[in-house]
């Protein structure tokens, strides 16, 4: 138990340095909003993956079987990704609010956590297949299984504070002109993303279909 424990938070510590769009979305808002926007990133995140673990660990069947689900999801996944990723780039120099922003709330930056690391389907993918190695290869029984995920979870949460209140201690050296090069430069990301995910998880399996 104490292993599982152990390597469960040494897990959920590397799972967040995949520099995905949660990370590039959670460093911005830290570095515009203060360190209290990104900690509410950071919570969404956690609550969309213990759904995700809940789902591993203990099956789907609570999950409706809609045809084409995978689909559907990608599709607004990719939309939502490509959408933040324009705002990124096309909004001008933005104004730095010290320490908090007048638009920022607990359900904006919550759901703005919650969506970006639910509609990227891989991220269910890699909890998943977590599960299977933890059950399969090591061996381990419900509970260590439990803690193991709980514990990731845990070093999630933690590992993405750290980096909002890191972001916020250097927020001086982040003046409007370096923000905005970071705006667009997660920007970019973020569209980089979205394509990468419309082409493996639209694309091929598209002209598969069509090829036969």
């Amino acid at each position: 138990m104490i292993e599982a424990l152990f390597f469960g938070l040494l897990s959920g510590f590397f799972l967040c340095l995949t520099f995905g769009t949660v990370f590039f979305s959670l460093l911005q808002n830290s570095v515009d909003n203060g360190y209290r926007a990104g900690m509410k990133i950071a919570f969404g995140v956690v609550v969309c993956d213990a759904i995700f673990v809940a789902s591993a660990l203990f099956g789907t069947s609570f999950i409706p079987k809609v045809e084409g689900f995978d689909l559907m999801l990608t599709v607004v996944g990719v939309v939502f990704l490509t959408a933040i990723g324009l705002a990124n780039l096309l909004k001008g120099t933005p104004r730095l609010a010290y320490p908090t922003t007048r638009f920022g709330n607990f359900l904006y930056y919550f759901w703005t956590g919650f969506l970006l690391n639910g509609l990227n389907p891989i991220n269910f993918i890699t909890w998943v297949t977590l599960a299977a190695y933890l059950r399969n290869k090591l061996h381990y029984d419900l509970d260590e299984q439990i803690a193991f995920m709980g514990m990731s979870i845990l070093g999630i949460f933690l590992t993405q504070s750290g980096l909002a209140l890191s972001a916020h201690k250097l927020k001086r050296l982040f003046t409007p002109k370096v923000v905005l090069y970071f705006n667009r430069l997660t920007g970019v990301v973020f569209l980089i993303i979205a394509t990468n995910l419309a082409w493996t998880r639209l694309y091929h399996p598209f002209m598969k279909w069509v090829t036969g």
